[in-house]
């Protein structure tokens, strides 16, 4: 069987990973265009926990037949391994469906609102949110690749997440419903998420900085393949896009944008 890497990378908008220079991911094949299921990273990573890849938004064909093409996709991910579909049900779990063909399933997130107490850690045999936001580089360093048990490791990285691994300094605090809520009753930590800080130079720089942060991602991406066995298939996404004053708005969730669902998708074993 196939190892499987799936790395997630926060926020990434299309545009942003096709500006960066990524000579290690594309080392898989071309990045596609594809749209998220969600605008936001709690939603959005619950559908890769069903299985389902950011979809590619095909017209006159039943939305049956483009679930039905994501779940066939599993027998090639896991070497061709006879994955049993009615397996999924009911719990819609993917995890749970490649323990029962030997994997050991292990997931390392950045984002509190990832944590395992919430559902989507369910059926893991392992779940970690590291300590450091943007901390990549630990994952890979405790990740393991024993000869006699395939691994399936699901990634959530915040290295492209705001701030973009900027310093805090000048830049407006903008909190996630995680941070929102530890956040409520303390009016003045909630009042500094204004438009007022919505500079254009400012977005542009953010943006810059972004795609920066794709090509750092790619470096350690490059490192991991270099220790992952041959036969380590690789999926590289977005949880969802990110939007830049376009049009006045910043940021994603309750945003309905097409930056905000616009995620590159790019999967093989790298040659």
């Amino acid at each position: 069987m196939n190892n499987i890497i799936f790395i997630v990378m926060d926020s990434c908008r299309y545009d942003s990973f096709m500006a960066a220079a990524t000579p290690n991911i594309d080392r898989l094949g071309e990045a596609q265009k594809r749209y998220s299921y969600a605008s936001w990273t709690a939603p959005s990573h619950y559908a890769f926990t069903m299985g389902m890849m950011p979809h590619s938004s095909p017209k006159n064909v039943y939305a049956s037949e483009v679930y039905k093409e994501d779940y066939i996709q599993w027998k090639a991910r896991t070497g061709g391994e006879a994955v049993e579909f009615k397996d999924f049900l009911p719990e819609l779990s993917l995890p749970r469906v490649l323990s029962k063909v030997g994997y050991r399933t292990v997931a390392k997130v950045s984002m509190p609102v990832l944590n395992k107490y919430t559902p989507i850690s369910k059926h893991f045999d392992e779940y970690k949110l590291m300590a450091n936001h943007n901390d990549f580089a630990g994952m890979i360093e405790e990740m393991e690749f024993p000869e006699d048990e395939p691994h399936y490791y699901f990634l959530n990285l915040g290295e492209t997440h705001y701030p973009y691994m900027l310093s805090a300094e000048n830049l407006p605090h903008v909190s996630g419903v995680h941070g929102v809520l530890k956040a409520m009753g303390n009016d003045a930590e909630v009042a500094t998420n204004t438009a007022q800080s919505f500079d254009p130079a400012l977005m542009k720089r953010l943006h810059e900085q972004q795609v920066r942060c794709v090509e750092y991602v790619d470096g350690l991406i490059g490192t991991l393949m270099a220790k992952a066995p041959p036969n380590t298939w690789f999926i590289v996404t977005a949880d969802h896009g990110e939007l830049f004053g376009e049009e006045g708005y910043f940021g994603h969730g309750p945003v309905m944008h097409e930056k905000c669902f616009e995620v590159p998708f790019v999967e093989g074993i790298p040659v």
